[in-house]
């Protein structure tokens, strides 16, 4: 692992650390918090929040195919990395656990992971 990456994970891990650590149930003050607010709130809060950042994300690399200063996907990806983070802590997920299955799918071939999980889908349903 690169020390950019090892970086890279310790910057998702200590994040996720905080986020942690501001859930109501570990004493997280909504009125103090604004994770811990949006976790009071209930994943329609949060999950809102991801569909508005996703389509922060979007525009701002429609508007760099324009032209626009590129920075900007940085900063709209920064804040749906965040707030997909409060999703995970929400349902006792770690960023690790992403990375591992990032790492699992590491040299398969998009069509190929994807026809597989249609076809372990077709199983499941026919059990």
């Amino acid at each position: 692992m690169s020390d950019l990456e090892a970086n890279s994970a310790d910057t998702l891990n200590r994040l996720a650390a905080v986020v942690e650590s501001r859930r109501p149930a570990h004493g997280g003050d909504p009125e103090k918090s604004y994770i811990a607010r949006l976790l009071h709130k209930g994943p329609d809060a949060f999950l809102k929040k991801i569909g508005e950042e996703a389509t922060e994300v979007v525009l701002a690399a429609k508007d760099a195919e324009q032209g626009a200063d590129r920075s900007k996907i940085v900063y709209e990806m920064a804040d749906l990395w965040f707030h997909c983070l409060i999703a995970l802590a929400h349902y006792g997920l770690k960023p690790g656990d992403v990375l591992a299955e990032l790492a699992r799918r590491e040299g398969i071939s998009g069509i190929e992971e994807k026809a597989l999980r249609k076809s372990q889908a077709r199983k499941s349903e026919e059990s």
